[in-house]
């Protein structure tokens, strides 16, 4: 069975607003090797935007940006599929993008019995959800040396129906003071 694995980018006090810091070239590459490992992206609408077109974009066009910009973006770029749920969105860009609008825990029991490498899925909408309905198997927290102060905390809207108890597997520190931690559910 594949593999859900939910990757955030996260403040030290838990805010998930992109805007507040950006990945530096080595924290992209570690995101980079993570989704070479996949092949489905599970989004929200708003994670999707903030997605694309930016990274499609650099693929095409990647004069005046990093390499490791580009590895990401040519990462991203072979995704087969892009799953986006969403009930305000008119349509998706790409040949490889869908919207579900249905049942979100049957489509990703559907996608999880599918052959295929892991699912990712990042945001904050989408994966509260599927962390409430218990169909996350992974979790990647990379936390930057930054204390945001506002903006939205990652599990201010989880209702859990009982405690979530994680196990570490693995840790990496990054020369910018980044820390990636990885978790299984126990």
């Amino acid at each position: 069975m594949r593999k859900l694995i939910f990757a955030i980018n996260l403040s030290l006090d838990g805010c998930c607003d992109h805007t507040k810091f950006n990945p530096d070239d080595e924290t992209l590459d570690y995101f980079t090797h993570l989704i070479r490992d996949a092949d489905t992206f599970v989004y929200g609408r708003t994670t999707y935007q903030l997605m694309v077109p930016y990274w499609p974009d650099i693929a095409r066009n990647p004069s005046g940006h990093t390499k490791a910009d580009i590895e990401y973006a040519q990462a991203f770029e072979a995704i087969s599929k892009i799953i986006v749920c969403s009930q305000t969105l008119d349509k998706a860009e790409g040949k490889n993008t869908s919207i579900v609008r249905t049942n979100l825990r049957d489509e990703i029991l559907k996608l999880k019995q599918e052959d295929g490498k892991n699912i990712l899925t990042g945001g904050v909408n989408i994966p509260s959800q599927l962390i409430a309905l218990d169909l996350v198997d992974e979790y990647l927290f990379v936390i930057h040396p930054v204390v945001a102060g506002a903006g939205r905390r990652l599990f201010d809207d989880i209702n859990l129906h009982e405690r979530l108890q994680l196990k570490l597997v693995s840790s990496k520190i990054f020369k910018s003071g980044c820390v990636a931690l990885h978790y299984v559910k126990e």
